[in-house]
């Protein structure tokens, strides 16, 4: 059986045989739904999907690769995907505002990128204020933006860890909700270090994804506070 992915511009039709199950038709109640943005296998995306009460808030996984392991998870779960290419829009305000109008056509209020490897524009931001989490390998402000791992590996650090935060228009800088440590060990590799980190992120995720759709989160400038 096929299912075909909403393509900005053109629609293009994958086969995934069993993998397809029908589009889910009802959303539960609740303060806020999501989309959830994912670029590559989606290991959060599907944190959140075995989280039954984060699950029933998702309208749409939205990825920028027409071939992420994240959109089978999403269609396997019954969640609408849509695809919209990086390479098909001239600009980063471009990118944006197409993934911003399939968030809102959705029905969508929030925002969540789990895995999601592009830059969003400062008018995205506007558009969804306070309503957009990431998750980040690392104790921000401490080694934001790419290879984190890697980087607290070469600083020598005793304890890294895991970063939920709000997302502003500069990388990894916008106010923080949760955080949990994860020890470096003597003998730590990047891959053993970041899949230790990786299961504090599936626990920890979840969670604050809930406090965001139940309406739980407030921000009073870099302050969070959870009700």
């Amino acid at each position: 059986m096929g299912v075909s992915h909403r393509i900005w511009g053109r629609v293009i039709r994958y086969d995934f045989g069993k993998l397809y199950t029908a589009r889910r038709t009802g959303i539960s109640e609740g303060k806020i739904d999501i989309a959830v943005l994912a670029s590559g296998s989606g290991t959060n995306l599907q944190a959140l999907i075995d989280t039954t009460d984060v699950a029933s808030h998702i309208r749409m996984v939205v990825s920028d690769e027409a071939e992420a392991r994240a959109l089978v998870r999403a269609i396997d779960a019954g969640i609408e995907t849509a695809v919209v290419g990086w390479r098909d829009h001239s600009d980063r305000d471009g990118f944006s505002s197409a993934v911003a109008d399939l968030v809102e056509e959705s029905g969508a209020k929030g925002v969540v990128l789990a895995g999601f490897m592009r830059v969003l524009s400062s008018s995205f931001i506007d558009r969804f204020p306070n309503r957009i989490l990431n998750v980040h390998p690392s104790l921000l402000p401490s080694f934001p933006g790419m290879n984190a791992v890697q980087n607290a590996l070469e600083h020598g650090v005793k304890v890294t860890g895991v970063t939920v935060h709000f997302v502003d228009e500069k990388v990894d800088h916008g106010p923080v909700i949760a955080q949990r440590s994860v020890p470096v060990e003597p003998d730590d590799t990047v891959e053993s270090l970041h899949a230790r980190i990786q299961v504090e992120e599936h626990d920890l995720y979840p969670t604050v994804v809930r406090a965001l759709v139940q309406g739980d989160l407030t921000v009073d400038g870099r302050k969070v506070a959870w009700r």
